[in-house]
């Protein structure tokens, strides 16, 4: 198989998060956003070291499971991946991709984790919190439009004005918005939307967010400064027609927000309050949270109260009364404060300041006086605070916990960690490290916090793996009969070996395959793959090298 050349055949399945494998005569290639059952063709683009990935050009034929969508947007919008699939076989898909995801990692164990089956969201359609709108065209010279990008697109901007996942208020701002800049355009003023490649324009997004419980609204337009004086005007003219908008919710604030940076990202330089407060109110579970426009809060709030009351279940024989959390990646504080009242004392570490001080709010708002709440990273913040943890929640960024933080959080050794994860893969990396160093997964669930899409989020509850015996010896030793004595190391103290002379992680797995390299027995039914034909990552040669030291230390090999 060469770039360049065109490749025709079935979609067998779609791994995380959505890549085709397609086999064909001269082997695998991996196609974006080709869904499993479809013929298609496609052209390979990479071709490297025996892999091979390539474009969907076209889908010569739909699957047998696909169905008429039910949005007129879907295929050329790229915010959704499984609309044509009934809902159940999209969450067949996803429970499969955690499972293929996470088996290398849960397969260094010896005892099974019980992996249960994903659970569905409460809600499918109109379930979205937030939503980020783009200005743009959505062909060259073509009408203001706002939307979403163009699948495949950094450009192209797709009006979505019939979105199935947000409720009917979102359309309707969205409608009223773009209907209003078209008509200034109409009468001659020049407005026109940001050109990321020339970094000129003035209309930049529109993010709209809305409370599932209470309807109450929040409304942003993100803009540049490269507007005439006229802007007082224009902003008092945008308020008033969305004011004016017959909703099912209530706007309870209308927001300027000024974002000159090059980034294509929702940022503020000012914020401007043009009507009502910078801030609404959503209910979960019983607590009530003040939410800001950059204030990071679930995107699904009914699924939101599936997965904390998942998370809630799986440390509800854990957490002892009197004893300390840490809610590590916080966000607003939900769920610290879900676990306040069980909790002596609760701390959450957060690095956005915006949403430590809504956490703070909040926390104050529910009346709960045992959270504490810490802005900073992570990794700079865990060394300042002074009361140990009982269990840790973690609920980090898409992309895990950085390496040092991990080694941090590790080194607390608590009976009980509980993994919340947005990105399976990540979880997958950092899973791998906790079991490399005296943890095993206990229970393992999917939960369906974005239908249609392609992201999951998956809860995993570590426990802390303890010797059935205990024997205390007092010995005297000089090094070489340290090293005769200690001739067989136990794969914790290899791993912890390689961590304190290279300040880097090795796998069980990795272990066991220089093991075996090396002659040496790892056990019977160690790593003894589920499958006939596992996907195993290979050691590479530098850990390799690292683990062979390990070794020579303990006086394996020689």
């Amino acid at each position: 198989m060469k770039k360049g050349q065109i490749i025709e055949g079935i979609v067998e399945r779609t791994d995380f998060p959505n890549r085709g494998i397609v086999s064909c005569e001269e082997g695998v290639c991996m196609v974006k956003n080709a869904l499993p059952g479809q013929n298609i063709r496609a052209v390979v683009n990479k071709a490297r070291n025996g892999r091979y990935e390539g474009r969907l050009l076209e889908v010569l034929a739909p699957s047998p499971l696909e169905t008429e969508s039910p949005c007129p947007h879907f295929g050329i919008c790229g915010g959704c991946t499984w609309l044509s699939f009934p809902y159940e076989e999209s969450l067949k898909i996803k429970e499969q991709q955690v499972r293929r995801l996470l088996a290398p990692a849960l397969s260094m164990q010896e005892r099974a984790c019980q992996f249960e089956p994903i659970k569905a969201s409460p809600a499918i359609f109109g379930y979205r919190n937030k939503m980020e709108f783009t200005f743009g065209d959505e062909v060259k010279d073509g009408p203001l439009t706002l939307g979403m990008h163009k699948r495949g697109s950094f450009y192209d901007i797709v009006s979505v004005t019939d979105c199935q996942i947000v409720e009917e208020d979102y359309r309707k701002i969205l409608r009223c918005t773009v209907s209003y800049f078209r008509e200034l355009q109409e009468r001659g003023l020049d407005i026109t939307f940001y050109h990321r490649l020339h970094h000129e324009g003035y209309l930049r997004h529109l993010v709209v967010r809305r409370a599932a419980k209470t309807g109450e609204i929040l409304v942003a337009l993100v803009t540049t400064a490269q507007v005439s004086g006229m802007e007082r005007e224009i902003l008092d003219g945008f308020k008033d027609r969305l004011t004016a908008l017959p909703l099912d919710g209530r706007i309870t604030g209308i927001l300027h927000v000024r974002n000159d940076s090059a980034a294509d990202v929702v940022q503020s330089d000012e914020t401007t309050v043009l009507y009502g407060q910078d801030y609404f109110y959503e209910e979960l579970l019983g607590l009530r949270f003040q939410i800001s426009l950059f204030s990071f809060f679930q995107t699904n709030s009914l699924g939101a109260e599936l997965l904390y009351s998942t998370a809630r279940e799986f440390i509800a024989d854990c957490l002892k009364p009197g004893q300390t959390v840490y809610d590590l990646y916080s966000g607003t504080g939900t769920i610290a404060q879900l676990m306040a009242s069980v909790a002596k004392k609760v701390i959450g570490v957060e690095i956005v300041e915006e949403a430590v001080e809504a956490a703070r709010r909040n926390a104050e708002l529910n009346g709960l006086h045992n959270c504490d709440f810490i802005a900073g990273d992570v990794l700079k913040v865990l060394d300042g605070i002074e009361e140990k943890p009982d269990l840790i929640i973690l609920d980090p960024p898409r992309d895990g916990v950085h390496p040092k933080a991990l080694r941090k959080i590790i080194g607390y050794g608590v009976e009980h960690i509980l993994y919340i994860s947005c990105k399976v893969s990540s979880l997958a990396r950092d899973l791998e490290v906790f079991l490399a160093n005296g943890y095993g997964a206990v229970r393992c669930v999917p939960i369906d916090q974005f239908p249609w899409t392609t992201g999951v989020e998956t809860c995993v509850l570590l426990s802390r793996k303890r010797s059935t015996t205990k024997i205390e010896i007092e010995m005297d030793l000089t090094e070489a009969d340290r090293r005769e004595c200690i001739g067989k190391a136990t794969y914790q103290e290899i791993a912890n070996y390689v961590t304190e002379h290279y300040q880097t992680y090795v796998s069980r797995l990795y272990i066991a395959q220089i093991k075996r390299k090396c002659g040496l027995d790892v056990g019977e039914a160690y790593n003894k793959p589920k499958s006939e034909n596992p996907k195993v990552p290979n050691c590479p040669p530098e850990k390799e090298r690292m683990i062979k030291e390990a070794l020579k230390y303990y006086g394996m090999i020689k």
